[in-house]
């Protein structure tokens, strides 16, 4: 097998029935019934946390909810309560979709869990779907999607294109088994709109042949450690990928995720393009007023092409960009340093040390990061540097 390389970019009313504890009654998981209105019964496990978010899981065809038990377990360790389920692809369309609101709405009633801060997660064809189809249907409260190897309906792939902010993480691998998987899940990413979706690709020198659809299959194709949660054996980094992704998104920044280069390429484009800011500068505007974390392009890939134009001589498209870049991220430091740097080449004096100021102030009250996307002592002395340069300059200039 060719040697794969991660490259890393970066329903209606129901009742609900409770099975006795297969485990001793003190440990954090249950075994579960979930019954919905229709009285199809979903064998579940439910993983509780301390009071928090909450995260249910879809497994894929060939395999069973216990395929994310582990990355269950590690969930619930930062602090998220899950929910697992088992389905049936023989009778999926008697509890499709009363089933999955079924499985929803007992995670959300589960004592602790926050009904509005919830993530979705789902492996292969159905896993995929269903994980779709459900954040589609309770859109208010999903804040967060985890996707591996799977498709999804043209109403899921509209839902997708219009979620402009849900934060949405895409996992295949190129030798995946049931091809065409990887252009699907490529489709998916391309057709979300997020700027904060992200892209986990395991590249091979060419895809696996096509042998048989993973939703009808039961043994008819050897897995090849490619498809869904069976990547989590041959991809060690994987799980904790996924666990920081459910915890950024629906803890430490409930609902968002950073904004990523490849996800916001239009964005980025259009900020490159001669008049292009002032319409990102509007698309950033109107996207605040439905969401006031909204973020539309990585701070750093926005200050690179700035710093490029400051380079290239063009000062004036220079201060542009990076003005965008502060208005995008006001409590940034870097970005504070980096205008004032621009203003400075322009002779806008008040203005440079204005900005200079800024960015020393926000490293000596440690309230916030340096920037959006670094920290670390070694790049805020490099900021403090840059801004005591800038105004030395100044004084020196004034004297």
């Amino acid at each position: 097998m060719p040697m794969k390389i991660p490259i890393i970019f970066f329903v209606a009313s129901l009742t609900i029935g409770i099975v006795a504890a297969a485990e001793p009654a003190k440990t954090a998981v249950r075994n579960v019934d979930v019954k919905s209105a229709d009285g199809t019964i979903l064998k579940g496990s439910f993983f509780a946390a301390k009071p928090g978010p909450g995260v249910l899981l879809f497994h894929q065809t060939n395999r069973r909810r216990e395929s994310w038990e582990d990355i269950a377990r590690q969930l619930v360790a930062a602090g998220i309560n899950v929910l697992t389920v088992d389905t049936d692809p023989k009778t999926r369309k008697q509890w499709w979709p009363g089933g999955l609101d079924a499985a929803f709405e007992y995670l959300i009633s589960q004592p602790g869990v926050k009904r509005d801060v919830i993530g979705i997660g789902g492996a292969g064809v159905i896993g995929v779907e269903n994980s779709v189809e459900t954040a589609r249907r309770h859109s208010d409260q999903v804040k967060s999607l985890v996707l591996l190897s799977g498709e999804t309906s043209r109403d899921g792939l509209q839902f997708l294109r219009q979620a402009s902010q849900l934060p949405e993480l895409f996992v295949f691998s190129d030798d995946d088994e049931y091809p065409p998987i990887q252009q699907a899940m490529g489709l998916l990413y391309v057709t979300a709109s997020s700027p904060s979706r992200k892209l986990v690709h395991y590249s091979a020198s060419k895809d696996a042949p096509w042998k048989w659809y993973e939703p009808f299959d039961i043994g008819k194709v050897p897995a090849t450690g490619g498809h869904g949660t069976d990547l989590f054996k041959g991809h060690s980094e994987l799980p904790s990928i996924i666990v920081d992704w459910f915890a950024t998104t629906l803890i430490k920044t409930p609902g968002h995720a950073p904004a990523d280069t490849l996800a916001s390429a239009s964005t980025i484009n259009e900020i490159q393009t001669p008049g292009g800011v002032p319409k990102v500068t509007q698309q950033l505007t109107e996207a605040r007023k439905k969401d006031s974390q909204a973020q539309l392009f990585p701070e750093i890939t926005a200050s690179t092409i700035g710093q490029g134009f400051l380079r290239a001589g063009d000062t004036k498209s220079a201060i542009d960009v990076l003005k965008l870049v502060l208005l995008a991220y006001p409590d940034s430091a870097d970005a504070n340093d980096n205008l004032a740097a621009a203003y400075l080449k322009d002779g806008q004096k008040d203005l440079a040390r204005q900005h200079a100021e800024k960015a020393l102030a926000i490293l000596d009250a440690r309230t916030v990061p340096a920037s959006s996307w670094t920290d670390t002592q070694e790049y805020r002395g490099e900021i403090r540097r840059s801004a005591q340069k800038t105004l030395k300059k100044l004084s020196e200039e004034q004297g």
